[in-house]
């Protein structure tokens, strides 16, 4: 059968029943003008999120694991069947607004040097969620980062360089990287650079699959006149022992691929000394708390 779409948006799901409900009527509401097809990959589900998909949406390519793959092994499953000119990586836990993705669509089209976008990506409250748009997490801009001095001086082009903060959100620009929950890509990009690196199980992918879209010699983009909604962490919470896991993983893999050869190796000790340590604070939290005595 023909493929006659532009767009292929791929979903990845894992207990979010009621949150890919929502993000899939966004997209049904939203999206006019963009011949598109919806990919949703569960992973292994206990919600009856494939029940749901069944009766309410029969159009989705619906594919069942028998194992939760992760992120990046099961976006990669809708990746290689995928035919559409655009690829759309897309959070459950997101909600389409204002035609966002059609918009997205039409930049790509009237920037054809641009092979890979994100858009404004929003907070509940509306604030807006800075992971939307990224420079390359080197060691020196990591390191501002995690102490704290980027939040300190969030207008500073040297100390704030993570997130970009002293650009105006406002405004079309050239970045390093752009999220996973709303990753726009070319299908000739992706063949070109390969598919995500499955090393990461989940974090890190997306910025590495940025990193090499611009070392194939295309541009990423911030692009704020199309936004959604992302209720950041409640698609990946259900598993918080092992998510907390990968997110510092994902650090010393990326790490190790881009970084480790251009450092010495002390520097690498630190920095990997620097991330076990900060797992460790953030893993103390599920540890069992000993039961307090009656006062």
């Amino acid at each position: 059968m023909e493929n006659n779409s532009r767009l292929g948006i791929i979903i990845i799901s894992f207990n979010v029943r009621k949150l890919l409900k929502e993000c899939l009527e966004s997209i049904a509401r939203e999206t006019r003008e963009t011949r598109h097809e919806i990919w949703v990959i569960d992973n292994h589900s206990r919600d009856d999120s494939v029940r749901m998909l069944k009766e309410n949406f029969p159009q989705v390519r619906l594919v069942e694991n028998s194992e939760n793959l992760g992120f990046t092994r099961a976006n990669n499953q809708a990746i290689a069947k995928c035919r559409c000119d655009l690829i759309l990586l897309l959070n459950p836990d997101t909600v389409i607004q204002d035609g966002a993705l059609d918009k997205m669509v039409r930049f790509m089209d009237e920037n054809p040097d641009v092979g890979a976008a994100g858009c404004r990506v929003l907070n509940e409250d509306g604030t807006l969620q800075l992971a939307c748009r990224r420079s390359i997490p080197t060691p020196k801009v990591a390191f501002y980062k995690l102490s704290g001095l980027s939040w300190l001086f969030p207008n500073s082009k040297v100390m704030a360089k993570y997130n970009l903060t002293y650009l105006d959100p406002n405004t079309t620009h050239e970045v390093d990287a752009v999220s996973g929950a709303f990753l726009l890509i070319r299908k000739e990009v992706v063949d070109r650079i390969g598919m995500l690196d499955e090393d990461f199980w989940i974090f890190g992918e997306d910025i590495d699959w940025c990193i090499r879209t611009k070392k194939a010699g295309w541009k990423v983009m911030y692009y704020p006149d199309a936004h959604i909604v992302h209720y950041k962490g409640v698609g990946c919470g259900t598993n918080s022992r092992k998510t907390s896991y990968e997110f510092y993983r994902a650090m010393y893999l990326f790490h190790k691929k881009h970084f480790a050869k251009e450092c010495s190796p002390i520097t690498n000790g630190l920095i990997y000394v620097g991330i076990l340590i900060k797992a460790f604070l953030s893993w103390r939290r599920f540890l069992p708390s000993k039961a307090r005595p009656n006062s």
